[in-house]
């Protein structure tokens, strides 16, 4: 069978899983998570993830016939192009490998549009796309929320506890309350503890939920046509606090993968089995064009946009205060950075008889 590569490439780092080519729903040959040097560009955890799987696959004496990496933005897409050099690889926008693979797994309605909700580490994509023709109506992007937030808000709880951690050892916590309730945070140094609960969590991401609601409503409100759902993708958005509260708030069917991290990845492994060369972008249309009949969508209270604004300032400086001060506390004396950590997976192998 055909073995092939899906990479997804963010702020944060990059994921990869390793298939057959009509195999992208099920357990990956192999499959890793990269996440991004500071200081270090996007490309370098992409090529990374790619060469952690042609050693997978060279374990197996399997060779690879094609690679897809999606990508955000077009400065990514550049960055990760010029990186690999004369290796063959096809750069997919982001939007489009979700779509087609929850296609693929029969989550997305066959008509109708719905919103991307894509909230990663270091922050949140709302794209509105049309589900039959996998064009954007409208697309937005904020920073002010988004896994690395979230994760400084948690450090600054608990260090008015006294306990204080580092960056990964808080994401591990924030990550354990998506299947924990409650999770014990530990000082190394001075022993202290604290118990995080899965409310706390969502006292620190309520302000954070309803700034996005606000962004979805004004989504909405620019193309005038209605979703018929909001699909969760993102690592983040494991979290239950995140999808009740969403689900409550924008009044939408939800959509959500049990592996929301891994969408894009799974959806750029079936871009890669099409062999495409080059880019493969998604179409821009006027929203106003699928409406049956003009619509005027209903405009957002003037008080409703001062409050909101007025949250995203807050929420904003606040987050971006507290990651300030630890990039500056984090400096080594040749400004130099730590190392990250590398996760790979592979089932075990079989013995050939």
């Amino acid at each position: 069978m055909v073995l092939v590569l899906g990479v997804s490439a963010g702020a944060g780092g990059a994921r990869a899983v390793l298939t057959h080519s009509d195999q992208p729903h099920l357990p990956p040959i192999a499959r890793c998570q990269i996440p991004r040097r500071a200081g270090g560009g996007v490309d370098e955890p992409v090529l990374e993830a790619i060469r952690l799987m042609h050693r997978s696959a060279d374990r197996r004496d399997e060779l690879i016939s094609g690679t897809a990496v999606t990508c955000r933005c077009p400065l990514h897409a550049e960055a990760i192009r010029t990186a690999a050099g004369a290796y063959p690889l096809t750069i997919v926008d982001e939007p489009l490998a979700q779509l087609r693979y929850l296609r693929f797994t029969g989550q997305l309605p066959d008509s109708g549009t719905v919103i991307l909700y894509d909230l990663g580490a270091s922050g949140l994509t709302l794209t509105h796309a049309d589900c039959r023709t996998e064009a954007v109506l409208s697309s937005r992007r904020s920073t002010v929320i988004g896994g690395d937030g979230y994760d400084a808000l948690l450090r600054w709880q608990l260090a008015r506890g006294g306990v204080l951690t580092d960056r990964l050892t808080s994401r591990r916590h924030r990550e354990s309350l998506s299947s924990a309730r409650v999770v014990t945070a530990l000082d190394a140094n001075s022993r202290a503890r604290a118990v995080i609960t899965r409310s706390d969590l969502a006292e620190l991401c309520t302000a954070g939920i309803q700034h996005s609601v606000f962004f979805v409503r004004q989504l909405i409100e620019e193309t005038g046509v209605p979703p018929d759902g909001i699909v969760l993708v993102g690592g983040c958005t494991r979290s239950p606090t995140v999808r009740d509260e969403l689900g409550e708030l924008v009044e939408l069917p939800v959509i959500y993968d049990s592996e929301p991290e891994y969408v894009s990845a799974r959806g750029a492994v079936l871009l890669a089995a099409e062999r495409h060369h080059g880019d493969v972008r998604m179409t821009r249309v006027d929203a106003r064009a699928l409406l049956p009949a003009p619509i005027v969508p209903p405009t957002v209270g003037r008080r409703k946009v001062i409050a909101a604004v007025a949250v995203t300032v807050a929420l904003g400086a606040t987050i971006a205060g507290l990651l300030a001060m630890e990039r500056n506390s984090a400096r080594t004396p040749d400004r130099g950075t730590a190392p990250t950590q590398i996760e790979i997976t592979e089932p075990p192998q079989l013995s050939h008889h």
